[in-house]
């Protein structure tokens, strides 16, 4: 036991120990990776930890430096199964960028334990023997070291050999002790430099990752690979210094410095300027006269995009009214012809797709409607709508319609609480958002009751009866969780389910959904009552999948594994207007490709490269779904970008490597120039210098005219 006179070594030998097996078991409750070279990086993160708490736990003496030590280990557990919660709630890992949503956990933190796993709370078990180990085995070993005696023959009496052997075991804990902190500090760097050089060497990397990991250290973006790379432990540190020492370090692309432009065939469908395509003349020449490194390597990466053609479905629903609905917490439960009547008329009389995808991140309902409304990726660890809601958006979905003469308006029947909407939605050009105040619609501060959707249409109806060509943008909430708990809406139609063996909170989640299939037939009779039902079109998305009801529940109802390759954020994507066609599609998209969808429907004016989406009707769409931490799927493939794994639906029918760079090339270049465009709150810069340009041509016009017709009056008055 002679190792253990140094408390400093015995506290690093045993939380390290237990901070590496922690690790492994959270990696295997959350379907992390345990056999890659992010093992050894997080291994040598946790010697570092370890050295650390250790040196100060010696300061404190032996019961000091056991309690901290112990503390460190339980208050890391602790965060640890918070995280692995969230993931398995939210389908990402929570960071300190996005604290604000943390808030309010506490309002559904019933649904939030019962979506838990019991194999979660194995991460405390090595804290647990840890802390057996200090109250039970420590205090014994400490007790045979000061009944170490050394041998004085008959020198000296019991007494002086006493004093003698605590002299020489103060001296020999006085020696470790310096020695110790020493050592420490020189293996503290020597182990600082071993996992540096794991961010930075090549085989340490994996080839498919979306993002460099020496970049994911600078800025946690993506939090899900983070979590994978540095495990809980080093993603906490990475994270808090994210939110302390903000770096503003970018990765190196290849649009940093120059631009292509993309080869564009004339054809009978080719968009031309005419079109609302931004001028090429113009924008290089803002690119050539850009001192911002940012801004000139996003005009380089968006100008060089490719401009789709128009296509078969260009202008089908030129003119047409638009009404555009995202649905709260909504999954394919909703198409059921016998509870959701309103809904499924649209579902079987419109076109729906069956492998449409609304992912999850870590503020799912403001930042998955921010992308519906500009088809930008929001950032991955940020409550981007939030945090960036005094951007403006030129080429948003409103200021498109607003370009074409349409009357724009948004509507939310809850209040700012969450999402500020009421700033929001008139930046990104909406001509006027009501709120649930403003519409008058009755509502409690209480969590679990929410407004009903039948009033929100209601009002809505109210409001645009009297104009004539609109579009409208509402987002619902009667579906809201929690459902675990008894509510007003949860129960109102509990009778239409009493003969199904479903559990109460799947009968009251389906309550709910009821009362936004009778606000879609009060929209539907509305509108036909105005005589506008014909020449309206109506689009359904949904924010999120119900994600207060766990992962049992669902596969339960679905008789399906959901958990795998994300199919548990399929949800229902539906365009209905009278007279179209039925239409069942099985093209893979995502919220991200409504603006340039619609655009396209409706013959609008815009240019197809500044958006992350496409439009889903060209004859090139490459057919496949981004999820929020850079994973992707389509009919060939599922790449898990956490993992950097991919699986195949065909084994024979294999991408190649190099087909596999391209993509995750492309999929990584627009999330992250999508997020820089919103950091950097480039769309307005650039509309602006657009506008620029355009002034100092009309002055230039002016001026040339005003010299002209002074040649003129000269040559009259010499005449």
């Amino acid at each position: 036991m002679k190792v253990f006179y140094s408390n400093l070594f015995k506290n690093y030998f045993f939380l390290t120990l237990t901070l590496f097996v922690s690790e492994i078991i959270f990696r295997l409750v959350t379907g992390l990776s345990i056999i890659d070279w992010s093992i050894l990086r997080i291994f040598v993160g946790i010697n570092v930890i370890s050295l650390l708490v250790s040196v100060i736990g010696a300061l404190l003496g032996r019961i000091g430096g056991n309690i901290l030590t112990f503390i460190v280990s339980a208050v890391t557990a602790i965060y640890a199964v918070g995280q692995a919660g969230f993931y398995n709630y939210l389908g990402v890992y929570v960071s300190f960028g996005t604290s604000s949503q943390v808030g309010a956990v506490k309002e559904y933190i019933g649904d939030y334990f019962n979506s838990f796993k019991w194999s979660f709370w194995l991460v405390f078990v090595p804290s647990l023997l840890l802390l057996f180990f200090y109250i039970f085995i420590d205090p014994k070993i400490k007790l045979m070291q000061r009944n170490e005696t050394i041998d004085f023959s008959d020198k000296f009496d019991d007494e002086e050999r006493k004093k003698i052997n605590t002299l020489n075991r103060k001296r020999r804990e006085k020696r470790a002790f310096i020695s110790g902190i020493v050592s420490s500090f020189v293996f503290i760097g020597v182990f600082i430099g071993v996992w540096y050089s794991t961010l930075i060497i090549p085989m340490f990397q994996n080839k498919l990752q979306l993002t460099s990991t020496k970049s994911l250290f600078d800025n946690p973006s993506i939090p899900n690979i983070a979590m994978s790379q540095f495990g809980y432990n080093g993603y906490l540190f990475v994270d808090v210094k994210a939110l302390l020492l903000p770096s503003n370090v970018q990765e190196k692309t290849e649009y940093d410095n120059k631009y292509v432009l993309a080869e564009q065939v004339d054809s009978d469908f080719t968009r031309y300027e005419e079109d609302g395509i931004i001028s090429n003349t113009d924008w290089t020449t803002i690119i050539e006269n850009e001192k911002n490194s940012n801004y000139r390597k996003l005009s380089n990466y968006y100008i060089s995009q490719e401009i789709t053609d128009k296509n078969d479905y260009t202008g089908i629903f030129k003119d047409k009214n638009l009404i555009i609905i995202m649905m709260e917490s909504t999954n394919n439960i909703l198409i059921n012809r016998e509870y959701y009547p309103n809904v499924y008329k649209l579902y079987s009389e419109g076109w729906a797709w069956d492998n449409s995808y609304s992912p999850r991140n870590a503020c799912s309902t403001g930042n998955n409607e921010m992308s519906g409304m500009i088809s930008l990726f929001t950032i991955n660890n940020s409550c981007t709508a939030n945090n960036y809601k005094n951007n403006v958006y030129p080429e948003s979905i409103f200021n498109l319609f607003n370009n074409a003469g349409y009357q724009t308006s948004s509507y939310h029947n809850y209040t700012d609480q969450y999402y500020f909407r009421t700033t929001i939605h008139p930046n990104m050009g909406s001509g006027k958002y009501y709120g649930v105040q403003a519409l008058g619609i009755p509502y409690q501060n209480v969590y679990q009751e929410w407004p009903s959707d039948v009033e929100l249409v209601n009002k809505v109806l109210e409001i645009t009866e009297s104009q004539d060509k609109y579009m409208l943008w509402l987002t619902s909430v009667s579906a809201h969780q929690p459902y675990t708990q008894d509510s007003t809406l949860g129960r109102k139609h509990l009778d239409l389910f009493k003969d199904t063996n479903y559990n109460v909170s799947l009968k009251r989640y389906m309550s709910k959904l009821k009362e936004f299939d009778l606000a879609i037939g009060a929209l539907l009779d509305g509108l036909e009552a105005q005589g506008k039902l014909d020449n309206t079109v109506i689009l359904l998305y949904a924010d999120h999948y119900p994600y207060g009801l766990n992962n049992a529940t669902l596969e339960g109802y679905f008789n399906t594994k959901l958990t795998v390759n994300n199919e548990i954020d399929k949800t229902p994507f539906i365009i209905y207007s009278p007279g179209i066609q039925a239409r069942r599609f099985d093209t893979y998209t995502s919220f991200m490709n409504i603006t340039p969808t619609v655009a396209n429907l409706f013959d609008l004016k815009y240019d197809p490269r500044i958006y992350a989406g496409h439009d889903i009707f060209d004859t090139e769409y490459e057919n496949r779904v981004i999820f929020a931490d850079g994973s992707w799927k389509d009919d060939k493939a599922f790449y898990e970008a956490t993992n950097g794994r991919i699986s195949y639906t065909d084994n024979n029918n294999k991408y190649t490597d190099q087909e596999l760079s391209e993509i995750n090339n492309s999929v990584k270049n627009r999330i992250t120039m999508s997020n820089l465009a919103i950091r950097t709150n480039y769309f307005k810069y650039l509309y602006g210098k657009f506008d620029e340009l355009h002034a100092n041509d009309v002055k230039e016009v002016e001026s040339a005219t005003e010299e002209n017709q002074e040649e003129i009056i000269e040559e009259d008055t010499n005449s």
